[in-house]
């Protein structure tokens, strides 16, 4: 299968790479370095030391005998992404290719523009070269769990069977994102939507949870395959950074009560997700959506599992409460369905303290590059 990878530098872009590319897979990646320009822009950096796109791919030709194509490419630049995909002519377009932080959206309007610009034009961009020179290609797109929101009902796999004044239709969910980001993925789906209904294309949109973890079996071979891992306020999630909290000594901030509720699921589960998305393609004129998380946990809980792992260790991990910077419903009902992936074969790696123990161990190893001025909140919604 030839697989394209929009975002292939990035956090799950460079793993998911290497999968298919052991798999036998023919494997082309994009990146034009967004992620690593915004850290430099914001004074920030990964835990983990990230080699360059050129030394990866190279590393990963000696390590594992495979060669994985690549270009440097903004996939805003229309005509490029075009003559690209028309020469490469993907089965399959894997999309990590956006800005994938909701504090970076809001911490002004030149970023809340810079996000909703790259996120909604790249993908509209991508809608229109695959109709234009790969109509049959399967696109497999990242989003998140967070369009949805924390609606009083129970949460759908993206429709919802609607009853009104006597008449039925299976509609798209509701949609209540709580930041200038998720907005940005709320469009993405609008768009991919239409242009299954009206052009015949095939979506599979992935509505992910957060990802906690560092490693997958590729990764772990070599540093020089080592993917990023965020801690920092604008694009670190709430495990990852909880881990670096205890082991620097550093109390572990749960924003206001710690009741919200979101999906989670291991780094590897997120990786079995794309492939099993990939292996089984939406229908022509389908857009398929699958709630792409494994467990669901309160940012409270969250906190006290990697209290109790750190303790376990050694480390004098201790909890505090700061004000919360963001605007967001603290005490919620939160019941998503996510049958889909399950039904398709999905195998859930769920939250232990051993994994977080192996996410403790990596970031004791790495720790002297954490910048402690880059982890409490300094972005607010208000």
């Amino acid at each position: 299968m030839r697989i394209l990878v929009l975002g292939g530098d990035g956090y799950l872009g460079w793993p998911t790479a290497m999968h298919f590319s052991r798999r036998g897979d023919d494997v082309f990646v994009v990146d034009d370095f967004t992620r690593r320009a915004c850290h430099t822009e914001r004074g920030t950096d990964s835990l983990t030391p990230v080699s360059s796109l050129m030394d990866r791919v190279a590393a990963w030709r000696q390590i594992a005998g495979r060669d994985i194509g690549y270009e440097v490419l903004d996939i805003c630049d229309f005509p490029k992404l075009r003559a690209l995909m028309k020469d490469f002519q993907p089965d399959t377009i894997i999309h990590y290719g956006e800005i994938p932080s909701a504090p970076y959206s809001m911490i002004d309007r030149d970023h809340a523009w810079e996000t909703q610009r790259n996120n909604v034009e790249g993908t509209l961009n991508v809608l229109f070269a695959m109709r234009e020179v790969a109509p049959h290609a399967h696109l497999v797109k990242l989003g998140t769990m967070g369009e949805y929101g924390t609606p009083n009902i129970d949460i759908e796999e993206g429709y919802i069977d609607i009853e009104h004044n006597g008449r039925t239709d299976r509609l798209p969910f509701p949609k209540l994102p709580g930041s200038f980001y998720h907005l940005s993925k709320v469009h993405d789906t609008h768009n991919i939507h239409f242009a299954c209904r009206i052009w015949g294309m095939r979506a599979t949109d992935l509505n992910q949870g957060v990802v906690y973890g560092i490693h997958t079996d590729d990764t772990e071979v070599d540093d020089r395959l080592l993917t990023r891992f965020d801690y920092d306020e604008i694009f670190g999630t709430a495990l990852n950074r909880f881990c670096v909290q205890a082991v620097i000594g550093h109390p572990i901030t749960v924003y206001g009560s710690g009741h919200q509720t979101r999906g989670f699921l291991n780094i590897r589960d997120t990786i079995q997700c794309i492939e099993l998305a990939t292996r089984n393609p939406a229908g022509a004129g389908e857009m398929r959506v699958f709630n792409q998380f494994t467990q669901t946990f309160s940012v409270m809980q969250l906190a006290e599992e990697v209290v109790e792992a750190a303790r376990h260790l050694g480390y004098n991990a201790t909890l505090s409460r700061v004000d919360n910077p963001r605007v967001e419903l603290e005490e919620h009902y939160y019941n998503p369905t996510h049958t889909g992936l399950l039904d398709l074969g999905l195998e859930p790696r769920l939250l232990s303290e051993e994994l977080i123990e192996t996410v403790l161990h990596t970031v004791e190893r790495f720790k002297d590059r954490v910048n402690p001025r880059a982890i409490d909140p300094a972005t607010r919604w208000r």
